[in-house]
């Protein structure tokens, strides 16, 4: 099959042993230091094996249908991917919601190393599955489910996706202080921060936010506050405002909503330094949000093409 200058794209991540030998500088060292702590090493250890099997065999797999190229998960937001590329995220869930939102419909596969270890949600294949999902995905004959994107676009045009959700706010998530304008209404407020939410994020931060609601209604006998739940293809966004602080100053009545796919959700800074807009949990891959930056979140016309 000639693929011409495209490729099978295989994202890898650093597994808990590789991340202790890069702060303790040796695997001995790293021992050393777990096991004096009463843990048992061997746990990880057994970890990196079976994850480098797994990749091993992936690798071996995409060999025989195209040519492969190997990054790091770290190296996600500069690379380039062509537009027939195939991209297999070896990893857990939160590898695949990294990666699939650089990605500008190409297919991404999630294969699960350790199925007795991660339960996978996103991790649709083991590695030896490769063997007939390749090919199928080569040939463009596969399943696929769309997932819904978040986009946030600065008002000097730089863009940041989302697959789960969007954090804004103050990077150690002290008191954020912005405007904040939704459905024509406009409100300055002080907060925690906010998150929005794409369908697939419903079950992530979304979730722990609205369980401390639900707690809450039933301490004051409010009654039973439903779980929302959203398909991973809705193309509606939900934002809520953590913990907002009303005063003299500031107002606390605009806090929940829902972004439909023609709608934008406009926030103001007010913060002179350390304002923060990131993406899921990726901090290291934020833009400022500082004094008079404007952003406009709301459903982006990219969609992710998850295989299944």
């Amino acid at each position: 099959m000639d693929r011409g200058m495209n490729k099978i794209i295989i994202i890898k991540t650093k597994t808990r042993l590789e991340e202790l030998k890069r702060r303790y500088n040796t695997v001995e060292q790293a021992k050393f230091y777990v096991e004096h702590l009463g843990a048992d090493f061997r746990d990880y250890e057994d970890e990196h094996r079976k994850y480098y099997e797994a990749l091993e065999t992936v690798t071996v797999i995409a060999k025989t249908y195209a040519r492969v190229q190997e990054i790091d998960r770290d190296y996600i937001p500069n690379m380039i991917f062509g537009e027939k590329d195939v991209v297999i995220a070896i990893g857990r869930d939160g590898l695949v919601a990294n990666v699939l939102k650089y990605l500008d419909g190409q297919p991404l596969i999630g294969v699960n190393p350790d199925t007795k270890r991660w339960e996978g949600n996103l991790l649709m294949f083991e590695a030896g599955d490769m063997a007939a999902v390749i090919p199928r995905v080569l040939g463009e004959n596969f399943n696929e489910k769309n997932i819904t994107m978040g986009k946030a676009e600065t008002k000097d045009g730089q863009v940041l996706y989302a697959v789960n959700d969007f954090f804004v706010g103050v990077e150690n998530h002290t008191s954020a202080r912005y405007h904040i304008c939704y459905n024509d209404i406009v409100e300055n407020q002080s907060s925690s921060g906010i998150i929005i939410s794409t369908g697939l994020g419903m079950t992530g931060w979304h979730k722990s936010i609205m369980a401390e609601f639900r707690g809450m209604a039933k301490a004051f006998h409010m009654g039973v506050v439903p779980e929302i739940e959203k398909g991973w293809d809705c193309r509606e966004l939900t934002f809520q405002v953590r913990e907002p602080y009303p005063s003299r100053f500031t107002q606390a009545e605009l806090v929940y909503g829902q972004i439909a796919e023609n709608q934008k959700l406009t926030l103001i800074s007010d913060m002179a330094e350390s304002g923060v807009i990131f993406s899921d949990g990726i901090l290291d891959d934020a833009l400022e949000f500082n004094a008079g930056m404007e952003i406009k979140i709301g459903v982006a016309q990219r969609v992710g093409r998850l295989v299944v």
